[in-house]
């Protein structure tokens, strides 16, 4: 079997009958075929304004991959770190590494007729439990309060993830900034009460006093986890943080390949890591990963910011092969979309989402259902202190 063609396609719902339209970046899919005719996809994690560098990766890779056998993935990702890197990789690199392993097992999935978990030696678990994130668009209280409780009467959901912070992303924001993310929080905790699972999110913004101070400040709310309370290259800032306070810290999504989170089993810094199967070196990777984090008694919740169509069943595959799996994220906002782009989309009900039995990843795109939009046409973000 043999690889004859690789297409990428870079999807946004722009300005259509999507009501959740605007997102915050595009999409990107990868597409293999094979020379007996299956078909495997497999999806990019993507970042507003890095697409291009992305999908530049895959083109340049793209020799390689034509006449490629794609059950040998091990060698494939060996060749691309080792040779084609030179062992330099990058954020960019990783997120084609993966979009293009992930389309490998789905080919080998189809090809021995069997679910990819399957593959990976079975499944532990017949359904993956998840949390929402993307739920809360606006942070004003009333809007925060209707739209947690939305989430957890309509849809069921046990667990709710959100950032409480506005604004630019400050390392040392002023008091009323961490007073007012303290209060969002009492707010949905209020709204959703005790039995909901509340996650946290920071998005590595913080000094590690800011963050020790925050993370004292909402302890009485019982948060499930805070989420990279500082930026992920400094490992014992993270440590610090953890170190001073009851609730579990998580970190990862910034974090790719085995090679970087080595240290952060080693260090001790985080309780949870959160790995994204989309831009870590996708399906063995993550598998990998996973494993190191077991032998230190360190749980798992991979990052989920893709659709919830190709790149959540790739996740969702691993989450039900491995021992020390916790929950996944599911992005709310990007699921009217990924259904409308995705035939088989994974069906969440009251906070769990059933194994499909489907060969693969058992999913694919509707290629007709793809939408455009410029990058240019893309609300662009904030940019320094300067106006």
């Amino acid at each position: 079997m043999k690889i004859i063609n690789i297409k990428t396609y870079i999807t946004n719902p722009g300005k259509n009958e999507i009501k959740n339209s605007a997102f915050g970046k595009n999409l990107i899919f990868i597409k293999l075929e094979t020379d007996n005719g299956i078909i495997g996809w497999g999806e990019c994690y993507s970042q507003t304004d890095r697409d291009i560098q992305i999908t530049s990766h895959v083109q340049k890779l793209e020799p390689y991959i034509i006449g490629y056998d794609p059950i040998n993935i091990r060698n494939f990702i060996l060749g691309t770190y080792r040779d084609f890197s030179n062992k330099r990789p990058s954020m960019d690199l990783w997120c084609a590494i993966s979009g293009i392993e992930i389309a490998m097992w789905d080919i080998l999935g189809k090809y021995y007729d069997q679910p990819v978990y399957n593959l990976l030696g079975g499944k532990l678990r017949d359904r993956i439990k998840v949390y929402a994130n993307g739920w809360a668009k606006k942070l004003d209280h009333e809007s925060l309060s209707k739209n947690s409780i939305e989430m957890v009467k309509d849809r069921g959901f046990k667990a709710l993830k959100f950032d409480p912070f506005s604004g630019p992303w400050e390392e040392w924001p002023e008091d009323e900034i961490i007073e007012e993310a303290v209060e969002r929080i009492k707010v949905v905790r209020e709204s959703v009460g005790i039995k909901v699972d509340l996650l946290i999110e920071i998005h590595r913004r913080l000094s590690i006093s800011k963050a020790q101070i925050f993370a004292k400040k909402i302890e009485k709310f019982d948060p499930f986890w805070i989420e990279e309370p500082c930026i992920s290259e400094n490992l014992d800032a993270i440590k610090e943080v953890k170190n001073s306070t009851s609730i579990p810290v998580v970190t990862g999504e910034a974090l790719y390949s085995r090679n970087m989170f080595r240290e952060v089993m080693t260090s001790g810094c985080a309780d949870i890591i959160n790995p994204d199967i989309c831009n870590t070196g996708g399906i063995l990777e993550l598998s990998m990963i996973a494993s190191m984090a077991e032998t230190f008694s360190i749980g798992v919740s991979p990052h989920g910011w893709n659709s919830t169509g190709v790149g959540a069943a790739a996740a969702l595959s691993v989450c039900s092969t491995i021992p020390n799996f916790i929950i996944y994220e599911y992005m709310v906002h990007v699921e009217e979309y990924s259904k409308k782009i995705t035939k088989n989309h994974p069906i969440v009900e009251d906070s769990f989402i059933k194994l499909s039995n489907k060969p693969g990843l058992s999913t694919e795109i509707i290629e007709q259902n793809l939408t455009y939009i410029e990058n240019d046409k893309i609300n662009k973000r904030n940019f320094g202190n300067l106006s």
